[in-house]
C-alpha cells in the first residue's frame, strides 16, 4: 500500500473519530455527482477522492479490485483494453462519477435486465466502520463468503452503513468488441 493511501486511511479515520467524539455528521462524498439522489445533504462531507486506484486486475479472471475513490471512467478504460465491461452498466453523471458512488447508489442501466444488478457483481468489500477500524467481508471469488454477506448490503445503502474503502466486482466480456479466437 502507498503513502498516499495510508495517509488516506489515516485521515479518514480521524475525521470518523472526530465526529464521533463531537457528535456531529459525516456524509461519505466522492465526486460528488449524485448529490440531488436520495434524502437532502446533512453532514460535513468526508470526501473519498484521495483514494483511488485499481489494486489488482487479473482479466483472464474477470475481477477488478478497485480503491472507492477511483474514477468510474478509469475503471472501465482498463476493462476497454481487454474487451470487458461492467455488465449492469453503470450511468455516468459527470466525469468525477466515483467507483463508491456507483455502489452506494445502486445504479444501473440497460444492462441490468440481462445481467443483474451492481449487487450480483460485487464479490466483497472492505469497509471503515464507526470506529474506524477497517473490516474486510467477502473476497475475489464467487463462493467466499461465511457468515454476512456485508458486501450485498452496501449496494444501494448511500453511504449509510459503512465508508467503502476497496471493493472487488465480477467484470463481463464486451462481446461487441471480442475478437474471435482462432486455433492452430
Amino acid at each position: 500500500m502507498s503513502t498516499a493511501s495510508q495517509a488516506a486511511l489515516a485521515d479518514f479515520k480521524e475525521q470518523i473519530l472526530q465526529a464521533k467524539q463531537q457528535q456531529t455528521i459525516l456524509r461519505i462524498a466522492g465526486g460528488q455527482t449524485k448529490n440531488w439522489y436520495g434524502n437532502n445533504l446533512q453532514g460535513s462531507p468526508l470526501l473519498t477522492k484521495s483514494y483511488q486506484g485499481i489494486l489488482d486486475y487479473e482479466p483472464e479472471e474477470l475481477v477488478i479490485t478497485v480503491c472507492a475513490g477511483t474514477p468510474l471512467e478509469e475503471v472501465e478504460l482498463a476493462l476497454n483494453h481487454h474487451h470487458q465491461m461492467l455488465a449492469f452498466e453503470p450511468p455516468h453523471f459527470g466525469s468525477l462519477t466515483t467507483i463508491g458512488g456507483m455502489i452506494a447508489a445502486g445504479l444501473a442501466g440497460p444492462g441490468r435486465g440481462h445481467y443483474g444488478g451492481i449487487r450480483d457483481f460485487v464479490l466483497g468489500c472492505k469497509i471503515m466502520d464507526g470506529r474506524g477500524d477497517i473490516l474486510s467481508f467477502g473476497g475475489k471469488v464467487m463462493k467466499n463468503v461465511a457468515g454476512y454477506d456485508v458486501s450485498r448490503l452496501l449496494p444501494s445503502s448511500l453511504g449509510t452503513l459503512a465508508l467503502l474503502l476497496e471493493v472487488p466486482s465480477k467484470s463481463f466480456l464486451n462481446r461487441s468488441q471480442a475478437q474471435p479466437s482462432t486455433f492452430q
